[in-house]
């Protein structure tokens, strides 16, 4: 299997886990923090929602400048409910799919670089940067599965059982 069909089936695995947790957001608990330093409900489930149009980045772009000198150029549109966050997800992975339709696995090879204030904290081959911001993606679905337990609401399977679905046993 070439790198391009690996990493194309991993991410549509993982956004299939991502639209079951985005299926089960509570409205209303958008602002809704387990502690005071935690990240709020709504920008947790926004992340989960967008993190595929990184991996379009990734491989549409060179770089990312994510605190540009000049001031940020992409703005989070906020979400409320389930349908707006599984929406975004949709949106987001569409791009994601058509960027790996045009590109190949020597592509993938080249290097990508992660910029902040104009300084590159990141490089590494375009297939590794995809592969952490999955990975990426995984990990922020976990956090959001965990508020999502903390304000009543069900968890759903998602790579084993939850105590509020079986379908693995």
């Amino acid at each position: 299997m070439n790198l391009k069909d690996y990493l194309l089936a991993e991410l549509n695995r993982e956004v299939e886990r991502s639209r079951a947790a985005l299926e089960r957001v509570p409205e209303g608990k958008s602002d809704w923090k387990p502690h005071e330093r935690s990240m709020a409900f709504g920008h947790l489930a926004n992340m989960v929602a967008t993190i595929p149009m990184w991996v379009t980045m990734q491989i549409n772009q060179d770089e990312l400048d994510i605190a540009p000198k000049d001031g940020p150029k992409f703005e989070m549109k906020p979400s409320n409910t389930s349908a707006e966050y599984v929406a975004a997800l949709d949106k987001a992975v569409a791009g994601t799919r058509e960027a790996f339709e045009k590109t190949s696995d020597e592509h993938l090879q080249t290097n990508w670089q992660l910029k902040a204030g104009g300084n590159v904290v990141m490089e590494a081959p375009r297939y590794e940067m995809i592969q952490d911001s999955l990975l990426h993606l995984a990990h922020h679905r976990g956090q959001m599965t965990v508020y999502l337990r903390l304000m009543g609401a069900k968890v759903p399977a998602l790579y084993g059982p939850s105590a509020d679905d079986q379908r693995f046993g």
